[in-house]
């Protein structure tokens, strides 16, 4: 007979000091964001195994693996600190992608070299680290020009891919939604159409019948290259997930209005990528999305309904993270979620306190955030700044940035410092946005009645003989549903009248 299996549990004091297990003594169901990062961390990539082709030339036929890198960045304005700050970034933004950065070389001249993108010397020089460190792929700080992209491959015998591609690839790795997937292959098609290269076979003609470019009539010509044909097929493509993801932007719209139909303040969670958005969210609303020290950890927006400290219901949408240079590709192919700021009624911007140049993150968030208004004709929503991450700087660093942005919140979505003060403020922008009326609602309009009660705040309420009169303050798009109700009552139209014109 087996012997039958034992069970080991865990001791009452070790449950009680987890945070994440359940009063029953199980532990609590792991939330989709940490379902998704057990599988993102589930396939790792093995230092030294290669399979990558020995012929540069077939370059852009093989899939873009990033194992060893060495990086290289032109240096044509800004201070030394900025310059060093995007190389950090661009090391950071090589290994979210799964490689591992063996050095870097940065050049400043006054803009980059037509030819090479550093010059003939520096290519040199950096032919030089390659063969010292054994790396398989340069990654190059910007966007570089075909023409560019070839010369240095020749001169480094290896494989060259620049900012976008790293950025794209990054992207395609952590889509995981439909639309996510077609926006970032769209994207990388856009990409790639004028960086299609062929050599031997690819550039003969494809001629057509069975005796070749001789077959007769109909059939003699020069014929279609075979990139050629690869070119037409990407555009095919192209067309297609332009139509799909308009369809999908129809969807994305549709629930949109709804939500601001609802009268309940939509609030637009912005800001440059790792500064702590998604945990910020988790604090705010308990949604349970993904978090990981990463750029671009997630790319799917997420909307989460929450209440502040006053019981008033806030719908908070976590949106895409920015970063300097964000390709132009990634801001059309994600126009649609990005429009997600164009219909809110705050928007809150998370800052990187820990970042050495916080002001370079709100510059490039606000460069974008214009961008996408300017298209839609939209006036900007206002916007409030938070700044996260506190628990990893000294008070000095603290002060310092209270004095350059006073107005602002300061928090630790990881430790939850500051977050209780976060949502009195939320209470009070918010309600800076609402708008007083004062109307007579019948008697038979009590869903109006019941909506002022969940969405604003009753300031004075008095029972006549044709209905209820409210005094309140509520959201503008509640407003407007209620003007219909404004000038009933005789004696106050006048009040009335002053307080929507004043919406």
């Amino acid at each position: 007979m087996s012997k039958p299996e034992t069970y080991e549990f865990t001791p009452a004091e070790e449950i009680a000091d987890d945070a994440e297990t359940g009063q029953d003594g199980w532990s609590a169901a792991p939330t989709q964001g940490e379902l998704q990062l057990e599988e993102r961390s589930a396939l790792r990539r093995t230092a030294g195994l290669s399979t990558e082709l020995t012929d540069v030339t077939e370059v852009e036929y093989r899939q873009l693996r990033l194992e060893r890198v060495v990086l290289v960045g032109v240096w044509t304005e800004g201070s030394a600190a900025q310059a060093d700050a995007s190389m950090a970034e661009l090391a950071a933004l090589a290994e979210t992608a799964g490689s591992e950065v063996l050095d870097a070389l940065i050049q400043r001249r006054d803009r980059p070299d037509k030819s090479t993108y550093i010059g003939s010397g520096k290519a040199d020089e950096l032919r030089g680290m390659v063969i010292e460190h054994g790396a398989d792929t340069v990654v190059c700080d910007g966007e570089l020009s075909p023409a560019q992209l070839t010369a240095l491959e020749k001169i480094v015998k290896v494989k060259v891919i620049d900012r976008t591609a790293l950025i794209l690839d990054i992207f395609a790795q952590h889509a995981t939604s439909r639309e996510g997937k077609a926006q970032v292959s769209l994207a990388q098609m856009e990409y790639m159409l004028p960086r299609l290269r062929g050599w031997g076979e690819s550039m003969s003609r494809q001629a057509g019948g069975r005796a070749g470019s001789n077959g007769g009539v109909g059939l003699r010509g020069p014929g279609e290259t075979k990139i050629e044909t690869d070119r037409r097929r990407i555009r095919e493509r192209m067309a297609k997930l332009r139509r799909e993801i308009r369809e999908m932007k129809t969807a994305r719209d549709t629930k949109r209005a709804k939500r601001a139909s609802s009268g309940i303040p939509q609030v637009a969670i912005v800001g440059y990528t790792n500064a702590g958005k998604s945990s910020l969210m988790n604090a705010l609303t308990d949604a349970g999305i993904l978090v990981q020290d990463a750029l671009f950890a997630t790319l799917d927006p997420t909307t989460r309904r929450a209440a502040l400290e006053d019981g008033r219901e806030v719908v908070f949408t976590d949106t895409v993270g920015f970063v300097r240079h964000l390709p132009t590709q990634l801001v059309e192919a994600f126009r649609s979620t990005l429009e997600e700021v164009t219909g809110a009624d705050l928007l809150l911007h998370v800052v990187d306190g820990s970042d050495p140049l916080p002001d370079q993150q709100i510059k490039a968030v606000r460069e974008v955030i214009a961008d996408v208004l300017k298209d839609t004709k939209t006036p900007p929503p206002p916007e409030f700044l938070v700044v996260n991450k506190i628990d990893a700087l000294d008070p000095m660093e603290v002060t310092q940035l209270r004095g350059w942005m006073p107005d602002a919140a300061f928090v630790s979505a990881r430790t939850g410092e500051g977050l209780e003060q976060l949502r009195d403020r939320l209470g009070q922008i918010l309600g800076g946005l609402d708008v007083e009326v004062s109307v007579l609602l019948p008697y038979t309009r009590g869903d109006l009645l019941a909506r002022i009660h969940a969405d604003g705040k009753i300031l004075s309420t008095e029972h006549e003989e044709t209905g209820t009169r409210v005094r309140a303050r509520v959201p503008n798009s509640l407003a407007g549903q209620l003007a219909d109700y404004a000038h009933a009552g005789g004696g106050q139209d006048e009040a009335v009248e002053s307080d929507f014109g004043a919406a």
